[in-house]
């Protein structure tokens, strides 16, 4: 909850000084000094008539915003002691993005690929019983084990492990359970949904997770107007996501939205990749490896991901990795750690994850929120890079200006008010929003102390 607060005060101060100038330290008086003792300064005047308090005015209203995404001290921040590059990595992001200390679980694991079962179930007890009971979601600082048994480490220590989210099937293809976190609009996943959802830095060099990491910090509250690409490639297979496309583009087309730009290239007379194209902030494609990504330059809190079966192994894959992407200048991406089939299901939903990005939540909540059988699929990046949860108040004389992105089409809000914090609320008007925008809401100056803006 973010919350504006303005406190007037008035302090009254006396400078005392002796008969050769020496002075001493100014000092706090009471305002009304001379009824204190009964008497009557020595300086005043006959005759002056007490000017009284001065007028201040109605006091400042507090303005109680929503809650658009998990705060620093809600994240857990897991470590290997016995992997050097994550202690480093751990300390680093602790620093930068101020993590408590409580919050900061140190274990020592094998630094293989795949965690068996047992020594999972291990560590994420551990996990469990370390961290405070208000950390909302987790990061991971190493790289390796990236695998629990048949789920990625990711979403074996958010969901807890078991085999309904893994292929049971026995074929090749197979689905995997959902969850019902999907496109939600919660911004408590563990009292809602039951989760914490994870990510994991995945660097493959210090320096490179230390620039991540910077790049997560400066995305924060930037409003970025860069561009999003959708390529529908020449991989068939790889490309079942692109029928979204076009409806991302439509959605986002006016003054005010997102620039995003479809490239169908199914008939191979163009390009499958997007090269030289500078301030990129989405980039959603499909194919085994994605050529030139390190020709373009990328907004602080660019998200990226390609569909392919095994992107998530990290720092390398026979395929094209998702380090590959951080190493680039992405903030965040997503790839499976087994085969997963192309299942859309087992993939970001490309329109999810930027609507949810956009107003105002996190990098992990929004990325997770996209997912819908998310049991094979590993979430790297900077976690709480939020770089649309800015929100600001303007209280002038007359009215009151609210400018947000938490009001989305679809929504319905209110603004309310009250004269305590803890009510009785009264509504004091309707908000809603027809195009994917910036709302801008001005409203006349109530005489109430609080008001706040809730969704109906």
């Amino acid at each position: 909850m973010r919350t504006l607060r303005l406190f007037l005060a008035c302090v009254f101060l006396l400078a005392c000084g002796d008969d050769d100038g020496a002075s001493e330290p100014d000092a706090f008086v009471a305002p009304d000094a001379a009824s204190m003792d009964g008497g009557t300064p020595d300086d005043a005047g006959e005759g002056e008539e007490d000017a009284g308090e001065p007028d201040l005015g109605p006091p400042e209203p507090t303005v109680i915003l929503p809650r658009t995404g998990i705060e620093a001290r809600e994240l857990g921040v897991l470590i290997n002691d016995d992997d050097p590059l994550s202690v480093a990595l751990g300390a680093y992001y602790v620093t930068a993005r101020a993590i408590p200390e409580e919050n900061v679980v140190h274990l020592n694991l094998p630094t293989g690929a795949v965690l068996s079962q047992g020594d999972f179930e291990t560590a994420k007890a551990a996990v469990d019983a370390a961290l405070p009971a208000h950390v909302e979601a987790q990061l991971i600082t190493w790289t390796q084990p990236y695998r629990a048994a048949c789920m990625s480490i990711t979403s074996a220590f958010a969901l807890g492990f078991d085999e309904m989210y893994c292929n049971t099937s026995g074929m090749t293809c197979g689905g995997t359970a959902p969850i019902d976190y999907y496109d939600s609009d919660s911004v408590h996943p563990v009292a809602d949904h039951g989760l914490r959802p994870t990510m994991m830095l995945a660097a493959s060099s210090e320096a490179g997770g230390e620039a991540l990491i910077d790049r997560g910090v400066a995305a924060d509250d930037t409003l970025p107007a860069g561009d999003g690409y959708l390529v529908r490639t020449t991989d068939t297979a790889r490309s079942v996501r692109y029928p979204t496309f076009p409806g991302i583009v439509e959605r986002w087309d006016h003054e005010g939205g997102l620039r995003f730009t479809y490239v169908d290239n199914a008939d191979g007379s163009g390009s499958n990749v997007i090269a030289d194209t500078d301030d990129v902030l989405f980039y959603f494609t499909g194919q085994a490896r994605i050529g030139d990504i390190d020709t373009n330059g990328y907004r602080p809190g660019a998200i990226a991901d390609h569909l392919t079966s095994f992107g998530g192994r990290v720092p390398t894959s026979g395929q094209m990795s998702v380090t590959e992407w951080l190493d680039a200048g992405v903030t965040g991406s997503y790839g499976t750690v087994i085969e997963p089939c192309n299942y859309q299901t087992k993939f970001p939903a490309a329109a999810v994850v930027i609507e949810h990005y956009w107003r105002g939540e996190t990098l992990v909540e929004a990325y997770w929120k996209s997912v819908q059988w998310p049991g094979e699929g590993l979430f790297v990046g900077e976690p709480l890079a939020q770089p649309f949860g800015r929100q600001d108040v303007t209280i002038d004389a007359d009215t009151i200006t609210i400018e947000t992105n938490a009001v989305v089409p679809g929504d319905t809000w209110a603004l309310e008010t009250a004269d305590a914090e803890d009510g009785p609320w009264t509504e004091l008007m309707e908000v809603t929003a027809e195009e994917w925008i910036r709302q801008t809401i001005t409203f006349d100056r109530p005489d109430a102390l609080f008001i706040r803006l809730v969704r109906r």
